[in-house]
């Protein structure tokens, strides 16, 4: 989460919102991003969805073993990336109010009735709800 808060401190320098976001797997980091939707101008450029694009680009597509760690808890779209990469387990620092993919009435993180997807990632929060 260290590293996950020093590039969500890129982030804010950048004049973006203070989101850093690393993937993981067997113990090293695999993909890292930061908020970049401002500075891109692309609403798809998200901490989540750029550390896990750069993990696809450094580990493959299957990361099905991987932890996803961030700043704030993944937004819906987000959450979809997470999802279609197969992420086993997201660990979360702050909830998002209305649009998070594990808390709001979107829980596309969670959600079990998509067969595609198989089995939702385990998600933990390290702040409370």
């Amino acid at each position: 989460m260290q590293r996950c808060e020093a590039l969500a401190a890129i982030a804010a320098g950048r004049q973006e919102s203070p989101v850093g976001s690393v993937v993981v797997l067997d113990g090293n980091i695999i993909g890292e991003g930061i908020e970049a939707g401002k500075s891109r101008q692309d609403i798809t450029c998200h901490a989540e969805v750029e550390a896990i694009r750069d993990a696809v680009r450094n580990y493959g597509k299957d990361l099905s073993g991987a932890t996803l760690y961030t700043t704030h808890e993944p937004c819906i779209l987000c959450s979809y990336v997470i999802r279609h990469h197969r992420i086993g387990r997201v660990v979360i620092k702050k909830a998002v109010r209305y649009i998070g993919g594990a808390t709001s009435v979107y829980p596309i993180l969670m959600a079990n009735d998509i067969p595609v997807w198989g089995e939702p990632p385990k998600v933990k929060f390290l702040e409370k709800i």
